[in-house]
Order: C-alpha cells, then sequence, then structure tokens
C-alpha cells in the first residue's frame, strides 16, 4: 500500500493550497481516508477524514474552512483548504483505514510521507 500526498507549499495568510493524496494497493473505495497535521513541536493532531461512503468529519479549528472529498475512479482525496491561519503550519498527513472514519490515529493502517504546508503572517 502506497499513499502519497502533495500539493504543499508556502502561502500567504487568508490563502487556498490545495493537498491531494494518491492511493495504490487497496480498494479505495472501501477504506475511510484522513488528514493528519503535525506542528513544529506539537503532537500530530486529527484535521478531517471521509468514510469508506463519504460522510465527513471535521476538526473544529478547521470547520467552515477545510473541505475533504474523495474521487474513488481516481483514488484520490483532496483537502482543500481556505483561509489559512499561520496557525495552520504544519506538515500534512494522509491515511487510511477500512471502512468509516476515525479521528484517532491509531485506528488508521497505513500512512503517507507528509506535505508541508507553510503560512505567513
Amino acid at each position: 500500500v502506497q499513499l502519497q500526498a502533495c500539493g504543499g507549499g508556502l502561502v500567504q495568510a487568508g490563502g487556498s493550497l490545495r493537498l491531494s493524496c494518491a492511493a495504490s494497493g487497496i480498494t479505495f473505495s472501501n477504506y475511510a481516508m484522513g488528514w493528519y497535521r503535525q506542528a513544529p513541536g506539537k503532537q500530530r493532531e486529527f484535521v478531517a477524514s471521509i468514510s469508506h461512503i463519504g460522510t465527513t468529519n471535521y476538526e473544529d479549528s478547521v470547520k467552515g474552512r477545510f473541505t475533504i472529498s474523495r474521487d474513488n475512479a481516481k483514488n484520490t482525496v483532496v483537502l482543500q483548504m481556505n483561509s489559512l491561519k499561520p496557525e495552520d503550519t504544519a506538515v500534512y498527513y494522509c491515511a487510511t483505514r477500512l471502512g468509516y472514519y476515525s479521528e484517532d490515529e491509531s485506528e488508521y493502517d497505513y500512512w503517507g510521507q507528509g506535505t508541508l504546508v507553510t503560512v505567513s503572517s
């Protein structure tokens, strides 16, 4: 199983970025996908997840700003991030687990390598 995340970069506060994660080696439509992030010196934290049937869940601080979506035909999950804030600066990781979504990172079976998002003030 491989998860390849991309789309990170440097953006000014208030700007937008679109992260993508391409999965291979799984029957994608059976798997939930999650996004996590880890800021410097902090623990990794949940950002958003989408179940195998498209149900979504968000961490409170990103609700209304971030949108997670999936394209089963392309085996891809996308995290659209709008109205970015400096506190969104982190390495963003995608992860996958069979079935329904979870906020508990221990329940995810496979992880991507991470992509860095830097939001300048």
